[in-house]
């Protein structure tokens, strides 16, 4: 059986990464729903829609669990999924917020994420219960999901395009900076020149991967023959990656590409660089 991870693009691939440093010994089935991308700027009712597709089609491929790795859709669709699909775990991601106010010292923490993340009730509610100080802004990054899919991640067009989002703000009074995008890591480098050196940029991929671990152990499903230390967040990645089972799909397509396996590769490569951050 399969762990299966999906988003609409290649954002998503952050948290398989984390997911295959810390679970080495599972199989996974990664889905980039890229006839879709980005969900961000999309209806609720199509995400929902896009979302309960790639579903059927993770169980239709002995999945024994699903990881939304998409904020957006974990906002818009995973309460509805869990309910409709009662019987396979369902693990969402969302932005890191509540330990970033945590770690704030009381300094403001900047949010950036999707319109559709940032308009939808479920982060504003998360921020209500955890953000007493009203510490947080909500910043709209909707380019940075395209510059991403076009493979651009250093840049001078979007070190311009994140100063002019940026302009409105005093980047001093930050103490954390909360990625509510998978695709944002692909930028951990120009937001860290970006900003003041004494921010901490934070994302969810970390965290959800271990609540996975913790789902499957609690139903028996976590592959038995895992040890601790192929648990450890400093499991080498060069040792690693040619050992480890993933089938990748988009749309419901599997790549069989050599050239466009080989681009996912440098995407694992990068993001194994900007796990470092």
């Amino acid at each position: 059986m399969k762990v299966g991870i999906f988003d609409s693009g290649i954002g998503g691939l952050t948290l398989l990464h984390q997911a295959m440093i810390l679970m080495p010994q599972e199989n996974f089935l990664f889905y980039a729903d890229t006839d879709h991308v980005p969900y961000g700027t999309k209806s609720r009712e199509q995400v929902i829609s896009y979302v309960d597709d790639v579903i059927q089609f993770m169980i239709s491929h002995d999945c024994k669990a699903v990881v939304i790795a998409c904020n957006t859709a974990t906002a818009v669709a995973a309460e509805l999924m869990r309910e409709r699909y009662t019987f396979l775990p369902i693990i969402g991601i969302e932005p890191a917020v509540k330990p970033a106010v945590e770690e704030s010292a009381g300094k403001r923490v900047m949010v950036v994420a999707t319109p559709l993340t940032v308009h939808e009730k479920k982060l504003k509610k998360l921020v209500e219960r955890v953000d007493d100080a009203h510490l947080v802004d909500l910043v709209e990054l909707p380019r940075l999901v395209e510059f991403a899919e076009c493979g651009e991640f250093v840049s001078d067009q979007v070190t311009r395009y994140l100063q002019e989002q940026f302009s409105s703000y005093t980047l001093e009074q930050y103490g954390e900076l909360v990625l509510g995008c998978t695709h944002f890591n692909y930028f951990k480098d120009t937001f860290q020149t970006l900003m003041p050196p004494y921010v901490h940029i934070i994302d969810g991929s970390l965290g959800t991967v271990r609540q996975l671990m913790r789902v499957l152990s609690s139903k028996g499903l976590l592959t038995l023959s895992q040890t601790e230390t192929d648990q450890k967040e400093n499991n080498n990645w060069e040792t690693l990656k040619n050992d480890i089972c993933v089938r990748y799909y988009t749309s419901g397509h599997l790549i069989t590409d050599p050239l466009q396996l080989k681009t996912i590769q440098h995407l694992h490569e990068r993001l194994e660089l900007m796990r470092k951050i």
